[in-house]
């Protein structure tokens, strides 16, 4: 069964291949050889019930079979599961109010591309397959002591980020990075993320080269990650900062949504220190802080 289903979807014959003409099936001889049922012939309500249960990626390549499915494809009752609870509240902060009624599919695609919000130091969008809501907060957004003395701390340009600047820290003895954001995450749970790079990575010859020459004070004591919630929710982690030259996401902890009925927001404060002031720290580049659905988390650690 499982084989034919395959079929069905891959080969537009498969219904009038697996069925061939007989008197057995047919009224008439004549009327056998002259209708034959395909793929195109199955009702756009039919398909759309198909269609359905699989995921937007999959429904968005299967519209491209014919024009039974590609109608199909736009049923809003489709479209409606794939979007989160609370999509209409998401609109309203990302875009505002619009004067014109949307298909959820043109919903679900303007949620899925990145968005940016709070003069750009902030950045929302879906995962294409899942439809979870994921949020980045770009290190101008975030609360660092010393960023405005340069002989600490220095916003640079790359393209290894997201927000195409990162702030890159020469060495400090008191590190502390803070920051705090408010949003109307639908009910799940999710995971915060801070990502780092020890190193200074620039382009030479046309190749990636990173320079760690700067890069000390890590691995004498662990840094502390912790986050709160605006609910009394709290979690805390710590550890040493390893692989030079590698972007990695190191996680804060996570929490849980209940309730993203009406227009609830979630507030979450969250920090990294290293505050040891027996030794100086530096070659540090800070990119982002990341929340994620926790679902998703070891599917998207490489992402920018």
């Amino acid at each position: 069964m499982g084989a034919n289903l395959s079929a069905l979807f891959t080969d537009p014959n498969f219904l009038s291949s697996s069925y061939p003409s007989s008197s057995s099936y047919c009224l008439s001889s004549s009327s056998s050889s002259s209708s034959r049922t395909g793929l195109g012939d199955l009702p756009e309500s039919c398909v759309a019930l198909i269609i359905g249960n699989l995921d937007p990626p999959d429904i968005c390549k299967l519209a491209k079979l014919n024009r039974a499915f590609r109608g199909a494809s736009w049923a809003d009752f489709v479209w409606k599961t794939k979007l989160p609870s609370n999509y209409h509240i998401l609109i309203q902060k990302l875009f505002g109010d619009f004067p014109r009624q949307l298909d959820k599919r043109e919903i679900y695609t303007m949620l899925c591309r990145v968005n940016s919000i709070d003069g750009g130091t902030k950045q929302v969008w879906l995962d294409k397959r899942t439809g979870g809501v994921c949020l980045s907060i770009s290190s101008k957004g975030l609360l660092i002591t010393g960023i405005d003395d340069r002989r600490y701390w220095n916003h640079i340009p790359t393209e290894e980020s997201r927000f195409s600047t990162i702030a890159f820290l020469q060495q400090i003895w008191w590190f502390e990075v803070g920051g705090e954001v408010e949003f109307p995450f639908p009910a799940g749970t999710y995971s915060v993320f801070f990502r780092l790079q020890l190193g200074r990575a620039s382009r030479r010859f046309g190749r990636r080269v990173c320079n760690t020459e700067q890069v000390h004070g890590w691995d004498i004591k662990p840094v502390r990650f912790q986050l709160w919630t605006s609910d009394g929710q709290y979690a805390a982690s710590q550890c040493i900062l390893n692989d030079p030259g590698k972007w990695m996401e190191y996680h804060v902890g996570d929490f849980v949504v209940e309730n993203s009925s009406g227009s609830t927001t979630t507030k979450i404060k969250f920090s990294m220190t290293q505050i040891d002031c027996t030794h100086t720290k530096g070659g540090l580049c800070l990119d982002s802080v990341v929340i994620y659905p926790s679902k998703l988390k070891r599917v998207v650690v490489s992402d920018f």
